[in-house]
């Protein structure tokens, strides 16, 4: 998340691209994260030159040696499309090399990939006639971007403040999940070097960049070349990180955040992921997601393999069923959902859905998130559902978790409050279900057996399970209560007699 500084460092260039006549919102979006992206190009290119100093071999770099020709034939070395050294210039020499040389720079640079589809169609934006307008640009991001943190790899969040300035933000279910809540899901599944990743509702790829950091962290040292390869998704890997968009600019972001964190050639593509276009089945080791909550689809866009599955167009149990086609058997998932798919049993589909993943996959775990985690976007209520594809059962003991707080205040500031944040005790209990056996019905967490659920209909509300404490109050003697409510208002007469006496002038009394 970005503090209330970087916000402001946005709203001031945000102004800038507004007076400069660039007024379509999206359009806007789309320039400066053009812009960011070419800056943090320059940045990668700079950790491998010192890569080179210290280590003393070759690193791979963005902008090699020689000259970059463009689509005229125009000629300027690769040196020179770098940001550090073009951001100083002019404003018309800078704008001459941004247009004529850097934007159609990055537009190839991913060569057939899905880096380059996802840039096609992309346009330089700023108008030639008021070059001034890329210079207050590129100095506002300088300015921005210098201050930033270590993550500005992650183009999302700054995309997600971007995009709440937007009157649609959040309509259609595109809000972004809070990187702290992605990092908690994506730890719960623990994804591997090697396995196959999938957001299948991928917005800037959020997901899928946690994943490779938590792969990156954690198996590092010990990751093959063949591991390196599916990771960048080269040299005839198959790419280990998938992510399907509706949404074009979206798409564009997550190929470029993708490719900053070291996946080169990852598997995004534009797809309506519940349509009958999308036939992946059974491919995936892990999918993590956070699908769209609202709205349907129309039946016959739906592919029946999904409705086999659960008999409705509504997108939020379409998502859970497509999941489960994507899957490997023995693949795990970690996706949020709405309450209502909890509990909901006023549609049959609701419950066809739960009873799926109780009786023929393994429901490991349901963790209640607090309304206020996607503010200011919406005040929706959540679950994560994390279960494994088996197609034979395997449902045991469901562990549930209620979270009341997620290291933010849950109003629409989500200012930091680390008095309140369950994540690191989610986590630290998830390696540990076996001491969840001993854990009260009044607790946080516990295990619930999978007969319970099922005698109470595959319901997965919290509160169908916890035992509620009832604590006697002893109150006085209603007499009593009468008796001090008539002292009090002598009290009050005295007080407001002794005002207006004041108030008369009668000082002496």
């Amino acid at each position: 998340m970005i503090t209330g500084a970087t916000k402001g460092k946005v709203d001031a260039i945000w102004q800038k691209m507004w007076e400069g006549g660039i007024t379509n919102p999206i359009e806007v979006i789309s320039q400066l994260t053009y812009l960011m992206f070419i800056r943090s190009l320059d940045e990668k290119q700079l950790e491998a030159e010192q890569m080179e100093q210290m280590l003393g071999v070759p690193q791979k770099r963005i902008f090699p040696e020689g000259v970059y020709r463009n689509a005229y034939g125009a000629e300027m070395p690769y040196d020179a499309l770098r940001w550090s050294r073009f951001k100083d210039k002019p404003s018309e020499e800078m704008y001459r090399i941004v247009d004529q040389f850097v934007f159609p720079f990055i537009r190839e640079m991913g060569g057939d990939s899905a880096f380059s589809k996802a840039m096609e169609g992309a346009t330089f934006g700023f108008p030639a006639g008021k070059t001034s307008l890329l210079e207050k640009a590129v100095d506002g991001i300088e300015e921005l971007l210098s201050g930033f943190d270590d993550n500005i790899g992650d183009l999302g969040d700054l995309y997600e403040y971007m995009l709440s300035k937007l009157s649609t933000a959040g309509t259609n279910g595109q809000f972004r999940t809070p990187k702290h809540i992605r990092d908690m899901m994506v730890a719960m599944v623990a994804p591997k070097p090697g396995e196959l990743i999938c957001d299948p509702a991928c917005g800037t790829a959020g997901f899928l960049i946690s994943s490779a950091e938590f792969i990156r962290n954690n198996h590092e040292s010990g990751m093959s070349a063949a591991d390196w390869d599916a990771f960048a998704g080269t040299n005839g890997a198959e790419p280990q990180f998938s992510g399907f968009e509706m949404d074009q600019t979206m798409l564009r972001i997550s190929a470029m955040n993708l490719m900053l964190h070291g996946a080169e050639a990852p598997d995004v593509r534009y797809l309506d992921s519940i349509s009958k276009n999308n036939t992946v089945c059974g491919k995936y080791d892990v999918i993590l997601a956070n699908p769209p909550f609202t709205g349907s689809v129309d039946v016959e866009d739906i592919d029946k393999s999904l409705r086999a599955i659960v008999d409705s167009k509504s997108t939020e149990l379409l998502f859970v069923a497509l999941f489960l086609r994507m899957l490997k058997l023995g693949g795990r998932c970690a996706c949020i959902v709405p309450n209502g798919v909890l509990f909901r049993s006023n549609s049959k589909a609701y419950g066809q859905l739960r009873r799926e993943l109780v009786e023929n996959q393994k429901l490991e775990a349901i963790i209640y998130m607090p309304s206020g985690v996607f503010k200011p976007y919406s005040g929706v209520s959540t679950a994560v559902l994390i279960f494994t594809k088996t197609n034979a059962g395997g449902t045991d003991d469901v562990w549930f978790y209620n979270m009341e707080g997620d290291g933010y205040t849950l109003d629409d500031k989500r200012d930091p409050d680390d008095k309140h944040d369950d994540i690191p005790d989610i986590l630290k209990r998830w390696t540990n279900l076996e001491g969840e056996k001993s854990r009260a019905r009044n607790e946080k967490s516990f295990l619930v057996p999978k007969q319970e659920i099922v005698d109470n209909d595959y319901d997965f509300s919290f509160n169908k399970y916890t035992e509620m404490e009832y604590k006697r109050i002893e109150y006085p003697p209603t007499e009593e209560i009468l008796k001090e409510l008539d002292e009090l208002n002598v009290q009050m007469a005295e007080g407001l007699a002794e005002i207006r006496r004041l108030l008369a002038g009668d000082f002496d009394a």
